[in-house]
């Protein structure tokens, strides 16, 4: 079966997927110009993160396109680029009433439940390692369809895993920090199996790339071991990173739940810590404080 040259076959995927994201970074600008004028304002910080995952998904295919399909490693870093930078980005870009008129169709609300940490990682592991089988993943070498589809695979994927974590629908009740503890080893886990198979294999697992070695100067395995390096690399920064932002997120809701529960003690009002936990972890600390504020200012009652 013939197949499109490289160059060209790179560039049609590129030219499939940059289209449809142009056109959701535009609908995400609408919409955050129409909530400008009411009081759910997108702030800045979130817009720039938003923005950014759509700028390193244009970096990762106009950069990395025609090389990925050359080099193994190269092809890595697009995918982890694609599936864990980008993904992260635009999931701390999205807020509540972003989301509200695609929540409201009713297939997009029950797809919510796919967001449920106990289902978001499942479907994130398997789609990593699915996609990383030889007979598919050679296959989105060679057809430009198949290439695009892995990648929006990827990036909803990456998308879905980390709305678990920063996106802004409600989580169970025992996913507090403990569980998002357990999440984020699960995850990274996951990507440092696959990250050592290919770093310590002695198996190509990728005939297509074997083309490259005389013009390249780089051996299909050298290619192979050295994309698995990559992979643990960025798995452990950002597993590091994760660990920081959970350390700190955890005392900061230490703090906040003892500054309320002072608050309560010193107007002589009831709060429980159970209650101020659930307040905190919800994000919601300052509307109980208000709520409190009003109780203690309220008349005694005769």
């Amino acid at each position: 079966m013939p197949y499109l040259p490289i160059a060209a076959s790179a560039d049609f995927s590129e030219a499939l997927q940059l289209g449809p994201l142009a056109l959701l970074a535009l609908l995400y600008a609408r919409r955050a110009r129409t909530l400008a004028g009411s009081g759910h304002r997108v702030p800045r910080s979130r817009q720039t993160c938003f923005y950014s995952g759509f700028v390193v998904i244009g970096v990762a295919l106009s950069s990395l396109g025609g090389p990925s399909q050359e080099l193994l490693y190269a092809h890595m870093v697009e995918h982890l680029l694609l599936g864990d930078i980008a993904a992260l980005l635009i999931v701390l870009g999205l807020t509540g009433p972003l989301l509200a008129p695609i929540l409201r169709i009713g297939l997009f609300d029950r797809l919510r439940a796919l967001t449920h940490p106990a289902i978001a990682l499942p479907l994130w592991v398997v789609d990593l390692y699915v996609w990383h089988l030889p007979v598919l993943y050679q296959a989105a070498l060679r057809h430009p369809g198949v290439h695009a589809l892995q990648h929006a695979m990827f990036l909803g994927a990456g998308i879905n895993m980390w709305m678990s974590l920063f996106g802004p629908l409600p989580t169970p009740k025992w996913f507090g920090n403990l569980g998002k503890l357990v999440y984020i080893v699960a995850v990274r886990l996951a990507g440092t199996v696959l990250g050592n198979v290919f770093l310590w294999s002695g198996t190509v697992f990728y005939p297509f790339y074997r083309h490259t070695e005389a013009s390249l100067h780089i051996s299909p395995l050298a290619d192979q071991n050295l994309a698995g390096a990559i992979m643990m690399i960025e798995e452990s920064i950002l597993t590091l990173g994760l660990f920081c932002w959970l350390f700190l997120r955890t005392a900061r809701e230490a703090e906040e739940r003892q500054e309320l529960l002072d608050f309560a003690s010193a107007r002589g009002l009831e709060l429980t810590e159970a209650r101020a936990a659930r307040a905190v972890s919800a994000g919601s600390a300052a509307e109980l404080r208000r709520r409190l504020e009003a109780r203690a200012g309220a008349p005694e009652p005769l």
